[in-house]
């Protein structure tokens, strides 16, 4: 059996997917991409950059509450087939829907508790959390 397939996911696609957006053509084209994503015969390979940009599009651009937002990326995460750089992004997802903190700052300080690195910033609200 060979290895499933693999692809980077930018944000417009997630996007396309989450809200039914860009016109029918595309969001049929990116629901037909992810089928096998959820199904884990393929894989989509999300960065946190491009969830972060996620989070930005959704909740600045689109209105789409916080927790909505955090809670539709964690199932997108959930497919079989979604790969992330570290655990880490799932804890800030989390972390963003469950507290009021900015997704980046869960992101750093879920980082540095994955590794056990201290937080070096101005922001004392980001020192507490990464604790």
């Amino acid at each position: 059996m060979s290895e499933p397939s693999t692809s980077v996911v930018d944000a417009n696609a997630i996007i396309t997917l989450l809200l039914g957006s860009g016109g029918r053509a595309d969001f049929e084209r990116t629901r037909a991409f992810f089928e096998p994503v959820r199904q884990g015969t393929a894989v989509a390979y999300i960065p946190a950059a491009v969830l972060a940009e996620c989070v930005y599009v959704l909740t600045r651009i689109y209105k789409v509450a916080r927790m909505e937002a955090a809670s539709s990326l964690l199932e997108l995460l959930d497919y079989r087939g979604v790969e992330t750089e570290s655990p880490a992004v799932r804890r800030a997802l989390a972390l963003y829907r469950d507290r009021n903190v900015d997704f980046v700052d869960a992101l750093v300080a879920s980082i540095a508790q994955d590794r056990g690195w201290r937080v070096f910033s101005f922001d004392r609200d980001l020192e507490r959390l990464a604790k």
